[in-house]
């Protein structure tokens, strides 16, 4: 691998080469590439460069909204596709441009350089109404949102010499200390961040909100209520803050891994947890583990693919904290497919939200792998598995069966890091068994009992997907990205001294 030094940031250059391999399995992996990057591709707004969030299945018609996540994927996706060599590296520092400048005209939060949640693709002007409903849309800036916007900038500063000032400029313009609620644990001694916050007081009477002087600037916003205080794909906004230095490294050690076994207090999550407790850094953590069909793991909240390991194609968490994420990962994954395949026996597997192939967007997932009681189901019909909790909830019995479960194929590229054979396997059966492989790569659903598909391409799950591709076929290029600029120095020491209890199934 050649390197090159350039205003004191380590690149790496298009001479980068994918790990050994075996050869067939990289040529599959290699077209999934392809054709997926042809989906992205063909969500760009030719007027702006900026990707819708969306585009029908025959690569035509785009959705008339955008959101940062959206731009940070695709963003990831043009990095993905020059490293494999599938557009230029002109083409992707063009592409690279183009948004960035984008992103400089784009309406924001001020002071704190947080983008809004809805823009229009063609004009870059902030959506105030929703496309085809009329229905008002009101100003909210997303934790979430901006933190995966911010982690394709912090690539572009490292992948792409010619833009890196700029995305430097973006990126610490982007003050994630707004969400910070350094009140928020006091059990633990440390804060944790909020959803978001609306820069107007929401109207609804049902909208739950704090008045909040965010990043001590003396102005006033509308906080959400809520807090993220579990492990999910939410933790993408604490990771950038402590990497930018905007809040404290501590923080990290929030979240709670399971909630405490602590009477009926917390005895609505899905089972009664079993661990200790531990000190990080000076925070108390309870290390919970959940069981599940003979494996100990820590859970998220909704039990998806996508809470449990999109950080992951950011962040080398299995690397920088191998006693933790790098133990549950894989066994988070090996769970998924001892649902899909014999729990359920859908014969499929890989739950994560995506399209309802009969309806909207939807949340799927595995109900007992996720905190929440009711959780993430896997099929339409909302099947929940409760097994109680001793002393405060009684167990319910266990269903018969289950109905019309829905794949999603983001979930099967997710895992190609931790079970490659079994995801290769699992995408050839959708491919071969239903109408879902198109112009763009896989179709974003499978309603598996009944075939339909949900023929989209979604610019969230397209990204996921050409970013686990791209992470298996270059040895982890964006993960070396990401850690540039100093963000691994500040990560990783914190992330690596955690250890978690967890089980893996019985060979």
């Amino acid at each position: 691998m050649r390197k090159t030094v350039l205003s004191g940031l380590l690149v790496l250059s298009l001479a980068a080469t994918a790990a050994p391999a075996n050869a067939s399995t990289d040529s599959t992996l290699h077209r999934y590439a392809k054709d997926t990057w042809r989906s992205m591709a063909a969500m760009v707004e030719p007027a702006t460069g900026v990707p819708s969030d969306k585009v029908t299945g025959d690569l035509r018609t785009r959705a008339q909204v955008t959101s940062p996540t959206n731009i940070g994927t695709y963003l990831w996706s043009t990095l993905a596709a020059r490293d494999l060599r599938l557009i230029s590296g002109a083409d992707a520092a063009s592409r690279v441009g183009r948004v960035l400048r984008a992103l400089e005209k784009m309406e924001r939060d001020t002071p704190t350089g947080q983008y809004y949640n809805w823009y229009d693709p063609a004009t870059l002007a902030l959506v105030t109404s929703w496309p085809g409903t009329g229905e008002p849309v009101r100003l909210f800036a997303s934790s979430v949102d901006n933190g995966w916007l911010a982690s394709a900038l912090m690539m572009i500063r490292t992948a792409v010499p010619a833009h890196a000032r700029a995305a430097d400029r973006l990126v610490t313009s982007m003050n994630f200390a707004s969400y910070y609620d350094p009140a928020a644990r006091p059990d633990a001694g440390t804060g944790l961040l909020r959803g978001g916050f609306w820069p107007e007081r929401p109207p609804g009477p049902n909208d739950c909100f704090v008045e909040s002087d965010y990043a001590g600037t003396g102005t006033t916003v509308y906080s959400t209520c809520h807090h993220y205080g579990a492990p999910a794909e939410t933790r993408i906004g604490q990771y950038v803050g402590i990497a930018l230095g905007q809040i404290p490294r501590e923080s990290y050690y929030g979240p709670y891994r399971t909630f405490p076994d602590n009477g009926c207090d917390f005895g609505w999550q899905e089972q009664k947890p079993v661990g200790s407790w531990k000190q990080y850094l000076g925070v108390n953590v309870w290390e919970g583990t959940y069981e599940y069909r003979g494996m100990r793991f820590v859970p998220n909240w909704g039990g998806s693919m996508f809470e449990a390991l999109m950080p992951d194609l950011v962040v080398p968490e299995a690397k920088w904290a191998p006693r933790a994420w790098g133990r549950n990962h894989p066994v988070f994954v090996q769970a998924q497919i001892e649902h899909g395949l014999n729990e359920a026996e859908y014969g499929y597997w890989g739950f994560s939200p995506s399209n309802d192939p009969l309806g909207t967007y939807e949340v799927y997932g595995v109900d007992q792998l996720g905190m929440d009681g009711p959780g993430y189901m896997s099929d339409r019909e909302r099947t929940n598995v409760d097994p109680g909790y001793e002393g405060c909830r009684p167990a319910q019995p266990a269903p018969e069966s289950y109905k019309e479960g829905v794949v999603t194929p983001h979930a099967s590229f997710l895992a190609l890091p931790y079970a490659k054979s079994a995801a290769l396997d699992n995408l050839a059966k959708l491919r071969r068994d239903f109408d879902a492989y198109g112009p763009g790569g896989f179709y974003d659903a499978i309603a598996v009992r009944s075939g339909v598909v949900s023929k989209w391409y979604l610019a969230l799950d397209q990204g996921m997907a050409m970013a686990a591709l791209s992470n298996v076929l270059t040895g982890g290029n964006l993960h070396r990205y990401f850690a540039g600029s100093g963000v691994e120095a500040k990560l990783r020491p914190v992330m690596r001294i955690e250890e978690w209890d967890v089980v893996p199934p019985k060979k």
